[in-house]
């Protein structure tokens, strides 16, 4: 252990003081001051009979980190620093031990030496005392009692509860190796819906004792997001497959052809096309999922370090179990819920930030309990030894309860209980910045911590136009059901009345009752007009989602350069949703913004200072940084103030300087502190060491020292913070910094600048910048002594502490003389404003959701143009259900009266996450809802993950609008699955919202063409897609139908079977297909310049119902008109040149290539671009069928396949009737469709007509310009809503126990840290 970090709590006592020197491997922690070993020093393992050198009374133990001032027995105790303590772990691998068998050892153990008492040894220490263990008999507890065994009670480890085989056999030993992010049970227990043994039960972790966590069978720390495992695929993808009306119809006709005498075209025409169906899907899920897999195994192999044996091993993250001790460098995720137990800081102080779990972008600061923050290295890690009784798995992130029960080393004593909660947990998904290191124990693992337990099960989503098909088919299946029944009362009207007048026919012998038969005509009749629903839809739709995917993911416009990431659309059976999306639920912290600060502009003295100055501002006397830093250089006041102003940059702070290769690193809570104190330096104030009690500076080449008298800190009460300090001049100042409206109350009579550096802050915080205000005071020292006394005084409070500082700092905060302000960006991801105001301009609301403060998500929300300079805002802040509940109200009945007075002013809702919580229950959440909908934008702040789930879920169930959600964290998952659409950020190493979205993008702005573009095609494709499949279906088998009242019902088909199947699965599966995935109703150029054209999908415009009914209606009327001109052409049937009769199967091929023809002629009506695709799917597909046909028309009858074939091909292609019937009827049919679509066009045009007119022509936009005079009122709209609410930007960490004023006396810079190893 090093010894710069193992101090003696007893120091203090002259007669018990020592040094402690730093640990070899064989060093003692309990050895004496006269260097006598103590019972488990290595050298104390002597023959017997040789004694060792007792133990002097008068001199205390080792350094013991474990002391606690309440220990009963005294401060001569040590209390939990056993080294090589056998428990239930091989005496071999403890601690404290030579690495070598003891049966070998030249040193045996020293037959005076004590143990402690209940200690039973090994095996071969009994042999070697006579097979007598230590302590009494049989190794018994003579401490153990009623209510079970002593603290101090230890078991050899192939005795105890927990005995196990140490080395195990070898597949034990692979699968912890390679398999632990194997579910074993196949993903049977998820299925069922098993619940975990653990849930709601606390757990009692052993420390340092692996095998013992083992045998209680604590979860593995692997996760798995995927939909599938390899039980669970089956049940689970034919439950998806057949919740599909149009799958469970074939499988239903495809099971009643298998019944004799039934089917009148065989058996087969109906499974094999489905089971085809089925393996394409199947093939696509599986792929699908193999990815979400993948990206499951990579991040459970991410690389991490675990005690093992007195050392640090590299493990991945699946092989960490809960108990062990993990080691975690700077910038490194935390792989499981973990306590802190040391870390390289000093006080055990460790920087966590949440932005993945939380949003909140300021660091969260962790400290160890004192009792472990000593443990700077992994021998007096390992030295740990009793239990953790930590709480039940649960789901709260801001909660935790637990206690270490220390094993003490002296017989019998009881164990040190040391409490642990919130300020030790480090949760998974969090991430370690600004410190080198920290030691954790895993308290929950996998599944079972926070974060996970805040995921909900990945869903498996249904899109509104796939709810639409499976309802359409519904009405195809009523229609089939009311064709069959026609024909099926027909043919039992022709049977049982006119049988009797066709006795030659023998039609009644051996004929079924008339009930068997009436169901067997029905039975036939549903398998004669199957052919209205598309067996191929369902393929072809997963086909060109699967294409439409693939361009997604191919759109070099959405490529990602500086982290070489594309889009990744990770579930192609959305991607038509994205042509829908209503709402947008975004989140704010790395979606929005990239959360890094830089210091752009202040006002100093009544002069605004930029890096880059701007031409507008030019005017108004804006001046370059450099210009600053002449004048901080002159001899003026001017000079005095901007020195002033830059001293209190880079004093009046919580940052901690580090130096790394030759630079300083600044260590910030909140990225706001690190920015002020960067841009001291960049203007020639460099802080560098902080110690205690004072920090130093270097300006100009001289390394000035300011002493840190006092901290009163910030909180968003007061809304500032101010510091103390005894300048290198001996004069006391105190240096105040905060948000404008509470320093200019504060400020002294007669400020000379202070009206036009309100100004300037009121153009800052326009441009979206967090603002804050800079003032300072001389104090002397009789007033400062005064204050001090009222400070401590304060300070010693043990209730009201909090309100006394406050009140104490209220003191001495006044007659401050301003300074000037700062103006700091927080800077947004590329091109996010553009984003948000084209997608409103869509038609789209867009809700921020964020863990953030509001005063920050305001600031965000301007500067994003999520809110407008003319926008009303909405706040909702509020303490009770009840207050929640009558402000919501109010506000709503305001509003409704507003706009029925014809007042619509545009609204912002802002609520926080307390008031969120009391509007999302029942009473509440329909009014919330309504008044949240009735604003164009809404930021919901300080809300947890689970609560943004819930907004989502809230307005899911209130509306039908397709909603999508975008974030980039882990805390983001749980609303990122409830939309009907998730998108992830991805591209930032760590970043978990990806992994569980739907679609992953690397940037926000590379949302807009996600939806306006590929998001409208995919619709607007899918829409044409699914219409003409059903059209053309419709057309083929009312065809039919209308030959059934020729046949007096019987069943007769007048196309060969094959050749019915072959319509659907080969002659026309091109065009849909092209259609799907090439066709472009609106170029990309002209979506992205016109985005009110997204309100199409929203409105349902092309897959409205009408528009169904419209093409049954117009495929019903094809169908009449090809039925009737081939009926008439073939009246009095055709005489082939040898005299024979053509037959039914040359006019029903007849009339089959007119079907195709026109159905062929139809997708080519529709198609908005023809490309190499087009041609060779539409013409192509006609020249391919007049191929093959006939080719299949000579194979078929000689392999006993389809005998109607034999001999028609010199009957039907050699006879002019033929092409004269397929070439003509296709034209009378679509003649009408021509004509209406240019009377539609010319006459009665839609919105995206005229732009394709625009696209066309290549026409110039001639809309009307209004950027000057949006220009012109912007700023008077900003300077009323300012002065209305004016917010400020500082996202300090908040306290109320003096944490800030602790946290910068605890450090001195010029210090070396322990490393860790």
């Amino acid at each position: 252990m090093s010894g710069s970090r193992l101090h003696n709590p007893f120091e203090d006592i002259p007669s018990q003081q020592r040094q402690a020197a730093p640990f070899s491997a064989h060093d003692d922690p309990f050895e004496d001051a006269n260097g006598s070993p103590q019972l488990f020093s290595p050298d104390n393992y002597g023959p017997p009979g040789q004694a060792s050198s007792s133990r002097d009374p008068k001199h205390g133990y080792a350094l013991d980190p474990f002391f606690d001032d309440d220990d009963e027995y005294g401060p001569s105790q040590s209390s939990a620093y056993l080294p090589a303590q056998p428990s239930t772990s091989d005496l071999n691998a403890s601690s404290g031990y030579r690495d070598r068998n003891r049966r070998d050892a030249s040193e045996p153990l020293a037959a005076s030496g004590a143990v402690p008492a209940g200690f039973s040894g090994p095996d071969d220490m009994d042999k070697a005392y006579g097979g007598k263990a230590y302590g009494g008999g049989g190794g018994a507890d003579p401490f153990e009692d009623e209510d079970g065994p002593s603290a101090y009670s230890f078991s050899n480890p192939q005795s105890g509860p927990y005995a196990r085989t140490q080395k195990g056999s070898r597949w034990s030993r692979f699968r912890e190796d390679h398999l632990t992010d194997v579910d074993w049970t196949l993903g049977l227990n998820k299925l069922l819906g098993r619940k975990s043994k653990f849930d709601g039960v606390p757990r009692e972790l052993a420390l340092n004792d692996p095998e013992a966590n083992h045998v209680k069978g604590f979860e593995n720390n692997s996760v798995s997001t995927g939909h599938y495992g390899p039980i669970t695929f089956l049940p689970k993808f034919l439950y998806s497959e057949f919740s599909r009306s149009a799958n469970l119809f074939f499988l239903f006709t495809a099971c009643i052809q298998q019944v004799p005498n039934v089917s009148p075209t065989g058996r087969y025409t109906t499974i094999v096309p489905l089971a085809v169906v089925l393996i394409a899907s199947a093939v696509k899920e599986i792929r699908e999922d193999y990815k979400r897999h993948a990206s499951d195994r990579s991040l459970n192999n991410n690389p991490s370090e675990v005690l093992v044996n007195q050392q640090f091993e590299q493990r991945p993250w699946r092989r960490i179990r809960v108990g062990d001790i993990v080691r975690l460098a700077a910038n490194a995720f935390i792989p499981a819920d973990m306590v802190l137990l040391t870390s390289s800081e000093p006080d055990g102080l460790a920087y966590i930030e949440t932005a993945n779990l939380d949003g909140e972008t300021n660091l969260k600061i962790k400290q160890a309990h004192p009792a472990t923050a000593s443990l700077t290295n992994p021998h007096a890690a390992s030295m740990l030894r009793g239990h953790l009784l930590s709480e039940a798995p649960n789901d709260s992130l801001y909660t935790y309860d637990g206690t270490f029960h220390l094993s003490s080393s002296m017989p019998g004593a009881a164990p040190t209980k040391i409490p642990v909660g919130p300020n030790q947990m480090l949760l998974r998904g969090a991430q370690l910045r600004n410190t080198e290191w920290v030691y954790g124990v895993v308290v929950n693992a996998g599944h079972e911590t926070k974060l996970m337990r805040n995921a909900t099960d990945a869903p498996i989503k249904r899109t509104a136009v796939e709810r639409q098909v499976n309802m359409q088919i519904l009405y195809l299946f009523i229609l089939l059901l009311v064709l069959s029944l026609i024909s099926t009362v027909g043919n039992s009207i022709r049977t049982w009345i006119y049988d009797a007048n066709t006795w030659y026919l023998e039609l009644s012998v051996n004929a079924p009752n008339r009930a068997q038969q009436f169901v067997e005509n029905i039975l036939t009749s549903i398998i004669l007009y199957n052919n209205l629903i598309p067996i191929s839809l369902i393929m072809t739709i997963e086909v060109v989602k699967f294409w439409q995917a693939s361009l997604i993911n191919s759109d070099l416009d959405m490529y990602y350069a500086p982290t070489d990431t594309p889009a990744l659309c990770r579930t192609s059976s959305l991607v038509e949703e994205l042509g829908q999306i209503a709402y947008i639920f975004s989140d704010k912290t790395g979606t929005l913004t990239r959360n890094e600060m830089e210091f752009q502009e202040c006002s100093i003295f009544g002069t605004m200072y930029a890096q880059v100055v701007d031409d507008a501002k030019r005017e108004q006397g804006q001046k370059t940084f450099d210009v600053l830093r002449e004048r901080a250089m002159e001899e003026n006041e001017e000079g005095a103030v901007i020195r002033e102003f830059l001293a209190l940059l880079s004093v009046c702070h919580t940052v901690i300087p580090e130096v790394k290769d030759g630079k300083v690193v600044y260590q910030a809570s909140s990225p706001d502190e690190a920015a002020l104190v960067a841009g001291a330096e960049m203007l020639g104030y460099r802080f560098h060491t902080r110690k205690p009690k004072s920090v130093f500076v270097e300006v100009h080449g001289r390394s000035l020292e300011y002493e840190i008298l006092n901290v009163c800190e910030f909180n968003s009460t007061r809304k500032r913070m101010s510091t103390v300090v005894r300048c290198p001049d001996g004069r006391i100042k105190l240096f105040t910094k905060g948000a404008d409206t509470v320093i200019y109350e504060r400020l002294a009579q007669n400020q000379s600048f202070s009206e036009p550096t309100l100004v300037h802050l009121e153009d800052y915080a326009t441009e979206g910048l967090r603002t804050l205000c800079l003032a300072c005071r001389d104090i002397s020292e009789e007033e400062y002594d005064k204050w001090s006394a009222m400070y401590d005084a304060a300070a010693s409070q043990l209730s009201g502490r909090a309100d006394a500082l406050d009140r104490a700092a209220e003191v001495i905060e006044q007659n401050l003389q301003l300074l000037g302000a700062t103006a700091i960006e927080d800077k947004l991801q590329e091109g996010v404003p553009d984003t948000i105001h084209t997608l409103q301009q869509a038609g789209i609301k867009i809700w921020v959701l964020t863990g953030d403060r509001q005063e920050t998500a305001i600031n965000i929300g301007l500067s994003c143009r999520l809110i407008s300079e003319s926008m009303n805002l909405v706040f909702v802040n509020t303490e009770s259900q009840t207050e929640t509940s009558e402000l919501l109200n109010k506000r709503l009945f305001a509003i409704k009266n507003q706009r029925m007075g014809g007042d619509v002013e545009e609204l912002a809702l802002i609520i926080d996450g307390r008031s969120l919580t009391f509007a999302l229950e029942k009473e509440c959440s329909g009014v919330f809802l309504e008044l949240a909908v009735m604003c164009k934008a809404v930021i919901c702040c300080r809300v947890s993950p689970l609560q943004k789930a819930l907004v989502v879920k809230l307005v899911k169930r209130s509306t039908k609008a397709p909603l999508l959600a975008i974030g980039d964290g882990a805390n983001d998952v749980s609303m990122i699955q409830a939309a009907h659409v998730g998108v992830g950020i991805s591209g930032v190493e760590g970043l978990q919202a990806a992994r569980s979205a739907d679609v992953a993008i690397s940037q926000f702005r590379f949302l807009r063409k996600l939806l306006l573009v590929h998001g409208s095609w995919s619709y607007q494709r899918l829409s044409k897609l699914i219409l003409y499949s059903f059209y053309k279906n419709i057309t083929f088998a009312m065809t039919l139908f209308w030959y059934s009242w020729f046949n007096d019902f019987s069943g007769q088909i007048a196309f060969e079977g094959w050749t019915m199947t072959f319509f659907n699965v080969i002659f026309t599966i091109l065009p849909p297909l092209v259609i799907g995935v090439f066709d472009q109703f609106v170029s990309a150029r002209m979506l992205d310049r016109y985005p009110q054209l997204y309100q199409l999908g929203q409105k349902n415009h092309f897959f409205a119902p009408i528009r169904f009914f419209y093409w049954v209606t117009n495929a019903i009327y094809h169908s009449i008109i090809l039925f009737a001109f081939s009926a008439l052409a073939f009246r009095m049937d055709l005489i082939q040149a040898n005299g024979q009769n053509s037959g039914l199967w040359v006019w029903g091929t007849t009339l089959y290539l007119a079907v195709l023809l026109t159905v062929l002629g139809k997708a080519a009506l529709i198609s908005d671009v023809w490309t190499k695709y087009t041609l060779a799917a539409i013409p192509g597909s006609f020249l391919f069928t007049m191929l093959a046909l006939p080719l299949y028309a000579f194979v078929a009858p000689f392999i006993r396949l389809s005998r109607p074939y034999r001999g028609i091909i010199p009957r039907l292609w050699g006879d002019a009737i033929f092409y004269f019937c397929v070439f003509l009827f296709p034209v009378v049919c679509l003649l009408r469709d021509y004509v209406w679509k240019y009377y539609v066009r010319t006459y009665n045009p839609s919105d995206y007509h005229i732009v394709q007119e625009i696209q066309k022509f290549n026409m110039s936009d001639y809309r009307p310009r209004q950027e000057q005079f949006q220009k012109a009122i912007k700023k008077v709209r900003a300077t009323q809503r300012m002065r209305r609410q004016r917010g400020f930007a500082f996202s300090q960490t908040e306290t109320n126990n003096q944490e800030q004023a602790r946290l910068i006396r605890a450090y001195d810079t010029s210090q070396a840290r322990p490393s860790g190893y």
